[in-house]
């Protein structure tokens, strides 16, 4: 595959060549312009192009000119604004244009990678939405720890069966999913499934929210009304919570079960029903019993085949792939996009997660907000994520390059006599104050490695591919360097 292409509008000339070479060493395709107004045909040849970087003109009216027909001639290309450190560009920044951002000068590898990956994202985010998964595909059981395989296990033991299932589990660690895909692996998946949270619902009516109720039932009853197992009817019915039910309406519950037909509230006539029960609850049935607040005959009903949904502090390996998930899912609802570095994910897998899996699609979603189609790393994260003593990932490793005292800067080669040229010809130059090359070489590649495993949601093979080297020769670095592979072979 080809590199990236970077169009630089740039009309001071030592800084676009500083900026092509840096994008060279990064392995980017950049072409510099110094003439503003020869940027469109420059644009026809890089056709397709990542991002234009956009840095001085002649005047602020002459920038905005420019960012005008540059967005008129792709609405959807991605614009970031070239600004010294500590200054903000002269044109401001609409949230609803298509620039992203600032880069700060002089370039330095960590913001200019995560420009260029923010770029990438917001790119495929515009132009490839109709290819992103189903959102309903996050109904599938995400992860690859061995507790997910034995629940994934047992879903498909008991979906062709009617047996009662009772999906047990602390609050946000994925009941209902587990209901749903009971449902859909079942012959019952063309049916309706019908979910109900039973501690959501006053006690005095979960009746009539169940069963239905007649015109004239109670006070409110203005008309006749179908409940919960009629609108399942042939299907499946979740009752989610049920260890919260009362024990009056365990007792009718019970006899529905037993029984197969219930009355509507107000009526006499028997209705037989049809439907397949699964219930869940985030409460210790046993301990309940022997508290006298659930009765032991409606949880031998209930019991037939239980289901033991694993709390995600117990399943740390399913969190890359579980935030991967999540932000397809807000991609495809076009909520933006996000992206994760390995140090961030780390750290996110060192938290205890009281929340589960609910608490992790809240901070996914919040993280998009905050940093629309940007890349987040540790220190991006809420305090109460930030995880202690985590090794640095590949903007981390480099971040300290950002200090101008101890960063090896790249400085460009002698002018060229165009305008406009390819970075082909570019070579970083060693600093005046020299360096350590085995080290800088060493930490270079470890970023590397972390962002190709990154970027390969950890799978070890993609990572190999896009760094151009074997498997077994990735491999053997990660052991050389004490890189964790705990989900090496993670994959959807």
């Amino acid at each position: 595959m080809s590199e990236p292409k970077v169009l630089i509008i740039e009309a001071d000339e030592e800084r676009g060549r500083e900026l092509a070479a840096v994008l060279r060493f990064i392995n980017y395709e950049a072409v510099w312009v110094a003439d503003c107004s020869r940027w469109a045909k420059a644009l026809e040849e890089q056709d397709p192009c990542l991002a234009v970087l956009i840095g001085s003109c002649k005047n602020d009216k002459a920038l905005e000119k420019l960012l005008k027909e540059v967005h008129g001639y792709d609405e959807h290309l991605p614009i970031f604004l070239l600004a010294e450190k500590d200054r903000e560009p002269t044109v401001p920044i609409e949230p609803s244009s298509c620039i992203l951002g600032k880069i700060a000068l002089p370039p330095h590898y960590t913001q200019l990678t995560s420009a260029l990956h923010q770029a990438e994202v917001y790119r495929e985010s515009q132009l490839d939405g109709s290819r992103q998964r189903p959102v309903d595909l996050f109904r599938s059981l995400v992860g690859t720890s061995r507790s997910i395989h034995q629940v994934r296990k047992m879903i498909q033991q008991v979906a062709d069966s009617d047996a009662n299932v009772l999906i047990l589990g602390e609050s946000g660690t994925g009941k209902e999913v587990v209901a749903r895909n009971i449902h859909y692996y079942s012959s019952r998946r063309e049916q309706p499934f019908v979910p109900i949270n039973c501690g959501a619902i006053p006690a005095d009516l979960l009746e009539s929210e169940l069963f239905g109720h007649e015109k004239g039932a109670f006070t409110g009853a203005i008309s006749s009304r179908q409940g919960r197992f009629e609108l399942a009817e042939g299907g499946t019915l979740f009752l989610d919570e049920i260890g919260d039910m009362s024990l009056p309406m365990q007792v009718k519950l019970l006899r529905v079960l037993q029984e197969r037909t219930f009355e509507r509230v107000g009526s006499n006539k028997s209705i037989v029903t049809n439907v397949r029960v699964i219930a869940a609850t985030h409460v210790n049935l046993e301990e309940a019993i022997a508290d006298g607040r659930f009765r032991e005959d409606l949880f031998y009903r209930l019991n037939v085949f239980p289901i033991e949904m694993p709390p995600l502090r117990d399943r740390v390996e399913d969190i890359p792939l579980l935030i991967n998930e999540l932000i397809r899912r807000i991609e495809y609802e076009k909520r933006g996009s996000v992206r994760f570095t390995q140090a961030a994910v780390l750290s996110l897998c060192q938290y205890s997660w009281p929340g589960n899996v609910r608490e992790l699609a809240n901070l996914v979603e919040r993280m998009a907000i905050l940093c629309p189609f940007g890349v987040v790393d540790i220190q991006d994260l809420p305090e109460k994520f930030q995880a202690e003593g985590i090794p640095a990932s590949a903007g981390q490793v480099l971040a300290s390059m950002d200090d101008e005292e101890t960063a090896p800067a790249m400085l460009p080669p002698q002018p060229h006599p165009m305008h406009s040229f390819s970075a082909d010809s570019m070579e970083p130059r060693l600093p005046r104050n020299g360096l350590d090359l085995k080290q800088h070489l060493s930490d270079l590649e470890v970023g590397f490695i972390k962002q190709a495993l990154d970027d390969a949601d950890g799978v070890v093979a993609r990572a190999a591919k896009r760094l151009g080297m074997r498997r077994t020769t990735l491999v053997e670095k990660l052991r050389k360097y004490g890189l964790q592979r705990a989900d090496e072979t993670a994959g959807i």
